[in-house]
């Protein structure tokens, strides 16, 4: 009777479980910020961050004439959402440098005998070079400019010119796609998932290395030794820099054999991208375990890191379709500059000067973090 008492079910052993739980999570505040922080970041980043219609986007135009006719198609750009001219006199050569370093989403090719061919009803052509490697950020921009180009050249030919213009449309919008003439996801995605999965494993490798030495008190022994925290940190992340260099070799013959994603560029300077890059990730794992009192926190800073790199860097949703805040947010992230490297270099063919523009930021986001792990670096266990 007594042991059928103790079996039963008491509300007052549940309620003083649940207090132990309170009270732990209290002390752990690190993960209580995480259960509270990470679903504000996700309702944050998804309802104002993530935009699969990507406006405003920086446009060069190549007028090879200035005409009326000419001003009005890129007076009907300037003031739809969907294009930002940054500039209206550009050379060809000027153009593609933009569309190369990413600094122009479109080049519009307006030639010399357009206005004349409209004019005797023949059909004009306008070329549009678009930045394809993200075939999703340029889609709705090339149908709605269909639409503004056709009525503004329209509204040019009303009154006696108005016989002379062709049916169903004045003119013909020439689109090259650029960099990805399919408009094939998998030559954006798979370059993009090199970046996507050194991050995701290298970070958490290397955040939970110092950490669990601590768990498991081998750290004492190694803190009894003269070695620096820097000859640590270097000791911990080169060997993860040649598993980071398996993963890429893995992922590029995957690239090629699988998904033929061309590579157009060089090899040697991809790697030196994915170099410094495994390098970044790495110190943030080092750093994250200098800080980290246990695995579980590691992970959940991990985790933190991880969720915004993926939304914000350009991966997943189209970079020019997030705010301003967002892409000021994303520009500080290094899987934003790798990914454009890394695209950039195998679908574009970029160079060192192209390449340089995101390399830097890399470079100063590794010295940056190593400064911060190693003055977070405990000499001695707490």
């Amino acid at each position: 009777m007594k042991a059928a008492l103790l079996n039963a079910f008491s509300w007052a052993r549940l309620f003083t479980v649940m207090r132990k739980e309170f009270i732990q999570l209290r002390r752990d505040r690190l993960t209580f910020a995480m259960m509270v922080g990470i679903p504000i970041i996700q309702l944050t980043l998804f309802g104002y961050a993530i935009n699969g219609d990507p406006k405003h986007l920086p446009t060069v135009v190549v007028a090879e004439e200035q005409s009326a006719v000419a001003r009005s198609l890129v007076a009907a750009m300037t003031v739809s959402d969907y294009f930002d001219i940054v500039s209206t006199a550009a050379t060809a050569a000027e153009a593609d440098a933009m569309l190369a370093q990413g600094r122009a989403q479109f080049a519009l090719v307006i030639p010399a005998d357009f206005s004349r061919k409209l004019v005797r009803g023949e059909r004009a052509q306008v070329l549009l070079d678009a930045d394809a490697t993200d075939p999703t950020a340029t889609a709705n921009a090339i149908v709605a400019l269909n639409q503004l180009a056709a009525g503004a050249i329209a509204r040019e030919l009303s009154g006696p010119l108005a016989g002379r213009a062709p049916s169903p449309a004045p003119f013909e919008l020439l689109v090259q796609r650029r960099y990805n003439p399919d408009g094939l996801t998998a030559w954006n995605i798979v370059p993009g998932l090199m970046g996507v999965i050194l991050t995701m494993t290298l970070i958490m490798m290397t955040g939970l290395a110092l950490t669990r030495e601590v768990e498991r008190g081998t750290m004492e022994n190694l803190l009894a030794t003269p070695i620096r925290p820097i000859e640590v940190m270097v000791g911990k992340i080169l060997p993860f820099i040649l598993i980071g260099f398996v993963q890429v070799l893995l992922i590029l013959l995957a690239a090629r054999l699988l998904f033929h994603v061309p590579f157009v560029g060089s090899m040697a300077l991809l790697l030196m991208g994915v170099l410094v890059f495994i390098a970044a990730n790495l110190v943030v794992g080092i750093t994250i375990s200098s800080v980290a009192r246990n695995q579980m926190q590691a992970m959940q800073m991990t985790f933190f890191f991880f969720l915004p790199s993926i939304l914000l860097s350009g991966f997943m949703f189209p970079f020019r379709g997030m705010p301003g805040w967002a892409q000021m947010l994303g520009e500080v992230l290094p899987l934003t500059h790798f990914l454009r490297l890394a695209r950039g270099v195998m679908l574009k063919g970029n160079g060192l000067a192209e390449v340089w523009p995101h390399l830097w930021p890399l470079l100063l986001f590794m010295a940056v973090v190593l400064a911060i792990g190693l003055k977070r670096f405990r000499r001695t266990l707490d």
